[in-house]
Formats: C-alpha cells, structure tokens, sequence
C-alpha cells in the first residue's frame, strides 16, 4: 500500500515533469518560429505552429487550478527560455534579467509550497 505522502510526492514530481515537458515545447516551436521568421523558411512556421500546439495540450494536463499550474508553469519557461537563448542564439543575461528572474523563482515557490 502506498502511503498518503508518497503519493503525494509521485503526483508533484509528474506535474513538474509535464509542466518541464510542457515548457520545453514552448521553448522549442518558438524557436522554430523565430528561425522561420529569420530565415524566411515556411517550415519554421509549420513545425513551430504544431509544437506549440502540442505545449497547449501537454501544459493543460496536470488536474492543478488554472492560475496555479500556469503561475508555476512560468518559472519553468523563463528559467528554459534563457538557457536556450544562452546555447542558442548567444544571448547574455543582464543583471536586471538574473534578478527579475530570482523573484519570478521565488514567486514560483510560494504558488508551489502556499495553500
């Protein structure tokens, strides 16, 4: 029999994993879409626009309110969307960046641990 807690603890590591998944989607069709856009590539925009839509199915899974899992959701796409924008296309982060992210961070840890 599995105890109460370590469902508990099953339940919110597979929302952190869909919503990483989830993210990682929406990371990745923007980025298609933004080499579309450099490129003029048609493809960009096609893969870009059936990624994102499969972000849209993937972050709706978890059974959280809506403000909540999304509020969560965000700290997951901003800490993504700047390791990508490092990696691929040689972004740095400028200091208001690294403490606007901190407080999206820690915003992020009050909707996940406040009931």
């Amino acid at each position: 029999m599995t105890r109460p807690l370590e469902t508990v603890k099953k339940t919110a590591m597979n929302t952190f994993l869909v919503l990483l998944f989830a993210a990682s989607l929406e990371v990745g069709g923007d980025a298609l879409v933004r080499w579309g856009l450099k490129s003029g590539r048609v493809l960009g925009f096609v893969l870009g626009a059936g990624v994102l839509f499969a972000y849209g199915v993937v972050v709706n899974l978890p059974r959280w309110d809506f403000g909540r899992l999304l509020g969560v959701y965000i700290v997951l796409f901003f800490v993504l969307s700047q390791v990508t924008g490092i990696l691929l296309f040689g972004e740095s982060l400028p200091m208001g960046r690294w403490v606007g992210g901190a407080l999206v961070v820690a915003g992020g840890i009050c909707m996940m641990v406040w009931k």
